[in-house]
């Protein structure tokens, strides 16, 4: 079967989506006349600085080509085995005010769409990948948030203060991940930097030190495919899974703990605030049924550490279906959101990371809930009310967890486009797939190499989720992100 298309133009998919789904893909003339009047601020501009941290050897872990740069990290050895760490953050709030043009655009869409083709920044690339974004070797404002990591893998908050900070080396999660999981060389960025390569082992080791406190307290390990386009001149030439290595887990637990740190300042000040939640899964009942599948047992009630350890055992037990298993847990465990918490209320606590003390304020060049937790902390150390009122966080809590629920439909609707790009001259060709979803709204695969996503049309009756099949390529409709199969052959579950 032959299926003849024209040339697919990716980025008109990507802004018609954005659009679709209700974001406001181009920055308006108001926001962009505003934020080119904007002057860099310095140091000695900003009364309210405590203190100039540029001589500590902060470094940076994101993308090869993330510029819009949130997080610079820092530790040194304290008294008791106890290490301390300091994590800078970008002070976005300090060129963007409240209610301003460009503040309101960044509250309407809530938050960066990186789709794969086309990027669609929260906030202008002057402010994000520019002034606001703690680049190499630039001085830059900071919001310092600063935690003890005890011996056990516990943390002790410590203080959040403003600070002056130079990030000393730009680094990228593939190259950290594997000189330290020793299957690649030192970086070069590491080695001409003095004494960084000792620092990144400090920082290494609190992150596993973190990471085993958190599996202990029965942190979810779930580990999805989300395969990403590799786009060359206008062209999708493959799909990429990016691997979870220690780099990026080095980056997630030091995260954790500094929002966990957030949340005790915010906290003791007794201001209500926005956490982020995983509330315990109503749907427990699917995720026993789903253990059972696999030959193991769950407890009746909701339980994080049973849940965890079946999650440790699978992923051993059959890694090429744990992607499927971890998308299958995620679904029944339902959405993280934002909630707004009254001081002295118990937290919801988010079951997924077994934290009961979280939130979002370590990305605010890209997710807009964490400017407004940053102004909340500012309003603390300037020592006046807070900014926003209850109610104003009940509303925004509400429509930022619409705004990432859009984001990720984006970003996945142009993963099923572009796969369908890469697969339109293979019409006809066979392949062979996991089952990854059985139900009366169809039956879906994802092929083993690339890894794209699409439904069974034919010959679809008794396949089982985690089965092994062969099928071959029916279809593809890039603009309605369509791919179609027909199973030519059965394996074994």
């Amino acid at each position: 079967m032959k299926q003849h298309h024209l040339n697919v133009d990716l980025k008109a998919i990507a802004w018609h989506a954005m659009e679709k789904y209700g974001f406001t893909p181009r920055f308006p003339q108001t926001v962009v006349q505003e934020v080119s009047a904007i002057h860099e601020r310095t140091f000695s501009d900003d009364q309210h600085d405590s203190g100039d941290l540029r001589h500590f050897l902060w470094s940076s872990i994101d993308n090869s080509d993330s510029m819009d740069l949130d997080q610079l990290e820092y530790c040194e050895r304290g008294e008791n085995g106890e290490i301390q760490v300091r994590v800078a953050i970008a002070d976005v709030d300090v060129y963007v005010t409240k209610q301003s043009e460009t503040d309101q655009h960044a509250a309407h869409n809530g938050t960066s769409v990186y789709t794969g083709i086309e990027t669609f920044p929260m906030l202008p690339d002057r402010l994000s990948k520019g002034i606001t974004s703690l680049l190499p070797g630039q001085d830059r404002i900071a919001v310092v948030i600063e935690y003890a990591v005890l011996p056990d893998g516990s943390f002790r908050p410590g203080d959040v203060y403003r600070a002056l900070v130079c990030n000393k080396a730009k680094l990228v999660y593939e190259e950290i991940g594997n000189w330290l999981e020793g299957t690649g060389p030192l970086p070069h960025t590491v080695q001409v930097v003095p004494e960084l390569e000792n620092q990144l082992h400090l920082q290494n080791e609190v992150s596993l030190l973190l990471k085993k406190k958190r599996r202990e307290q029965g942190a979810l390990e779930l580990d999805t495919i989300e395969a990403e386009a590799i786009v060359e001149e206008g062209s999708v030439r493959d799909l990429v899974v990016k691997r979870q290595n220690l780099a990026r887990c080095l980056i997630e637990e030091f995260m954790v703990a500094a929002n966990g740190t957030m949340v005790a300042c915010l906290g003791n000040a007794g201001i209500p605030m926005i956490q982020r939640v995983v509330r315990i899964p109503k749907n427990w009942e699917g995720i026993v049924l789903t253990a059972a599948t696999c030959g193991e047992t769950l407890p009746a009630e909701p339980d994080a550490k049973a849940l965890a350890k079946f999650l440790i055992r699978q992923k051993e037990a059959d890694p090429e279906r744990f992607p499927d298993l971890s998308l299958t847990i995620i679904k029944l465990l339902g959405p993280g959101e934002y909630m707004m918490l009254e001081p002295g209320t118990p937290p919801t606590g988010h079951f997924a990371l077994a934290v009961i003390d979280y939130t979002h304020a370590t990305a605010p060049n890209r997710r807009y809930v964490d400017v407004i937790n940053q102004r909340l902390v500012k309003s603390i150390l300037d020592k006046k009310t807070s900014p926003y009122s209850t109610d104003e966080l009940v509303d925004q809590s509400a429509y930022l967890s619409d705004r990432e629920k859009g984001a990720k439909k984006v970003q996945r609707f142009m993963r099923k486009a572009a796969a369908a790009v890469l697969l339109q001259h293979r019409i006809g060709e066979s392949f062979d797939a996991l089952v990854t979803g059985a139900s009366q709204k169809g039956t879906y695969v994802r092929l083993i190499s690339p890894p794209a996503e699409g439904r069974v049309m034919r010959g679809e009756r008794g396949l089982l989720v985690g089965q092994k099949i062969r099928v071959r390529l029916l279809r593809t409709d890039p603009y309605n992100g369509f791919i179609d199969f027909e199973c030519t052959g059965r394996g074994q579950r």
